[in-house]
């Protein structure tokens, strides 16, 4: 799902003589993760009622449903998804992480599952 501009404008490039940095965000409560997704597995689909969601691959290989649609963001293309969106990473063909950082009051049981391969609805 595309970024919608609040969060656009909050993504910022500094270049630096030593280089650079990209920060994606400033002064806000947030979690962050690094989820590991192994080829042949997947997460839930689902979605959250009180958190929103930004996705950045960190790895090639990286495969999503949003809504029932497939997307395979390249390498550190960030992914927003606003909270109630169904959502799901999926490993096809190579192990490979994702940095989620979560908007919002963030609680794990905050996951309405749709579907799981593990059972866990």
């Amino acid at each position: 799902m595309p970024l919608s501009p609040k969060e656009l404008q909050e993504i910022t490039t500094v270049e630096k003589p030593w280089g650079g940095f990209i920060q994606y965000v400033l002064n806000q409560p947030v979690t962050v993760k690094i989820l590991e997704i192994r080829a042949g597995e997947q997460v839930s689909y689902q979605y959250h009622h009180h958190r929103s969601e930004l996705w950045i691959p960190l790895d090639e290989g990286a495969c999503l449903k949003l809504d029932g649609t497939l997307q395979r963001p390249e390498p550190m293309e960030p992914v927003f998804i606003p909270q109630g969106v169904k959502h799901q990473l999926i490993g096809e063909s190579k192990d490979y992480r994702i940095l989620e950082i979560s908007f919002g009051h963030f609680d794990e049981e905050d996951i309405v599952r749709l579907s799981d391969k593990y059972g866990r609805i």
